[in-house]
């Protein structure tokens, strides 16, 4: 028998806690075969703030940092300075960087600091029940916003892959999208890329992955799905924003 296909030896057995449908696992899975394919499982260092992505230590079995919330990409400059051979990177979502860690990945790009954010942005607030994130998109129902967000008192989403990559500092941007297999092929690309342009030490790279959340969503896996090719792609384009 001929081996195809196995699950990269990074990733536990712990079973899964997430949602059916969420995205996150397959981010997981990206994450875990790139390091491998790159031969540094060994010398790989995650950091994880508060929300559904901190759990990402219970499935890859790299060495890890957890963090407050929003506050991974300081702990992330901490130890990429202290330890610079080795492949440093954050795992965020959306209501951590771009609300409370705003200001942190902000100037983690603009010093340029040479490690890796990888973004999961579902457009809400996953963990603490489904609130309004600042990527909310308008008129996108949540918790806090009933009748759909508006611009006019919550004002409009952050692009926050157009805004990181017009920060000097910041060598490679790119946004993904994780709800089919051409799409994701693509991420692993864009991630594999994000990693090499920090182990050519040439700065700040990030990797925006567009995810459903079906239970705070209140749609279906498969309802989601089509959610996000029909309302969040044009909201947020996908592709590369800056280097190559």
């Amino acid at each position: 028998m001929t081996v195809k296909f196995k699950k990269p030896t990074l990733m536990t057995e712990a079973e899964t806690h997430y949602c059916p449908g969420c995205s996150h696992g397959i981010a997981h899975r990206l994450i875990a075969e790139v390091i491998e394919e790159l031969g540094f499982s060994d010398r790989a260092i995650l950091v994880g703030p508060i929300g559904c992505s901190v759990f990402i230590y219970k499935y890859l079995s790299l060495d890890a940092q957890m963090t407050a919330h929003g506050r991974a990409p300081a702990a992330a400059t901490a130890v990429k300075r202290l330890l610079s051979d080795r492949l440093v990177f954050t795992y965020q979502g959306d209501g951590d960087l771009a609300s409370i860690g705003l200001s942190e990945i902000m100037h983690a790009a603009a010093r340029r600091e040479n490690f890796t954010t990888i973004f999961i942005n579902n457009g809400i607030y996953g963990m603490t029940g489904g609130q309004m994130a600042p990527t909310t998109l308008v008129g996108q129902k949540t918790t806090t916003s009933p009748e759909g967000r508006r611009a006019e008192q919550a004002g409009f989403p952050l692009d926050m892959s157009v805004i990181i990559s017009n920060i000097a500092g910041a060598a490679y941007v790119a946004r993904a999208s994780l709800h089919d297999v051409k799409h994701i092929l693509t991420a692993k690309k864009y991630i594999r890329t994000a990693f090499e342009h920090q182990l050519a030490g040439r700065g700040f790279s990030l990797v925006e992955c567009l995810s459903i959340c079906p239970t705070n969503w209140r749609l279906s896996p498969s309802d989601s799905l089509a959610w996000l090719t029909e309302r969040m792609i044009p909201a947020f384009p996908l592709g590369v924003k800056k280097g190559a």
